[in-house]
């Protein structure tokens, strides 16, 4: 009984791990400065706020969403592959000030 109840209790541990959103500027230096640094292939470069404006205006859920099922040469999810929503929001959050 005691092993179950630890192996539970390392189980609860590993999963809350993983439900707290990465920092925009890391999943940035991960998974997006690839493209956005230099703006490849029409992608809008991070830190240009007049680039990020038309974009922003569309609202947070429609990038999310142009995210996670790709956007031009973007492919589905960018390239992040461990990301959340929360993590892609913090992410353009990030490179669009």
């Amino acid at each position: 009984m005691k092993k179950l109840l630890a192996m539970t209790a390392v189980a609860a541990l590993t999963l809350s791990a993983n439900v707290f959103a990465q920092e925009g500027e890391a999943v940035y230096n991960k998974a997006c400065q690839v493209c956005h640094s230099m703006g490849v292939a029409g992608a809008p470069k991070s830190h240009d706020a007049a680039a990020w404006e038309p974009r922003l205006a569309k609202g947070m859920d429609a990038l999310v969403t142009s995210v996670k099922s790709g956007l031009n040469a973007m492919p589905p999810g960018g390239m992040c592959t461990d990301c959340s929503d929360e993590d892609y929001k913090n992410a353009i959050e990030f490179m669009s000030k």
